[in-house]
């Protein structure tokens, strides 16, 4: 099964985001893609499940486990093509329920074996994750290294770390 370590960091404002994009076009070795997405998350006993759509008509499924943890954090998860979004959101709703909805605009640059995603998040603003996917075997501990290198070289160290997924922060917002 895939697995990722991740740190997810709040940015103060749309300039930090910007300033973060140009570290991040260093580090990349290419240009970044732009993705909107719109994340529909189910009610799951075990851990989240997520239908997410893309602007160009596409989506996947998405289940995965990840502990609420500040710090770098290991992340498993399955990813699955979907070729009727519609008719596979309505089935999830009816048989799991909703538990919320997160859109974004992610700007996304690759940077050897880490995923720099800076997000700008409908309703919580601006927000730089990064996921170091690991190889076969790899252990976590090589994957943690990596995104403080990162987080560091994108000038993001000191930035408040993120524990929760969106839809979490949204949902405390809507509390």
């Amino acid at each position: 099964m895939p697995r990722n370590i991740e740190i997810k960091a709040r940015l103060r404002d749309a300039a930090e985001l910007a300033a973060v994009a140009q570290r991040a076009a260093v580090l990349a070795a290419g240009p970044p893609a732009w993705l909107d997405q719109d994340d529909t998350f189910f009610a799951v006993p075990h851990g989240r499940l997520k239908l997410r759509r893309f602007a160009d008509g596409t989506a996947e499924l998405i289940h995965y486990h990840r502990d609420d943890d500040p710090a770098s954090r290991a992340s498993d998860y399955v990813r699955v093509a979907v070729p009727d979004a519609d008719a596979l959101h309505a089935a999830l709703a009816r048989g799991c329920g909703l538990a919320g909805r997160v859109r974004k605009r992610r700007q996304l640059f690759l940077a050897g074996a880490t995923r720099i995603h800076l997000d700008m998040v409908e309703g919580l603003g601006p927000f730089l994750e990064l996921e170091v996917v690991l190889a076969d075997g790899q252990d976590d501990a090589s994957g943690h290294a990596e995104a403080t290198r990162v987080l560091a070289a994108l000038g993001a160290a000191q930035a408040p770390r993120v524990a929760v997924a969106y839809r979490d922060l949204l949902a405390g917002m809507a509390a």
